[in-house]
């Protein structure tokens, strides 16, 4: 009633409803996006790779907002990333012994 009364016949139209407002900020947001390009410190942080119960853990660290992984997944899509894994390899892997490999099998 009180839509139609401010808006006339328009206001009886449904719309999207605006949601909670996101946790972190636009400058949350951006120092989130620095310390995962800049990458994690081996020495400092103990790892080789950032995950994303990793990122939850230094966001509540740094802002002390709770953040679950899938929220945190979503959130960082948004912000234009992407799940990126190097293809592992073995520890003992000769880069000799492949080459070699790879001349002596033509392609068919």
């Amino acid at each position: 009633m009180l839509a139609f009364n401010a808006q006339g016949p328009a206001g009886l139209i449904d719309r999207k409803a605006p949601g909670n407002s996101p946790k972190l900020g636009a400058a949350q947001r951006q120092a989130l996006a620095r310390v995962i390009e800049e990458g994690p410190d081996l020495e400092q942080d103990g790892m080789v790779r950032w995950r994303l119960k990793d990122l939850a853990a230094w966001v509540y660290a740094s802002f002390g907002i709770s953040l679950d992984e899938s929220t945190l997944g979503r959130t960082l899509k948004q912000m234009g990333f992407r799940k990126l894994s190097a293809r592992p390899r073995h520890h003992e892997q000769d880069p000799a012994a492949l080459a070699a490999f790879k001349k002596a099998c033509p392609p068919p």
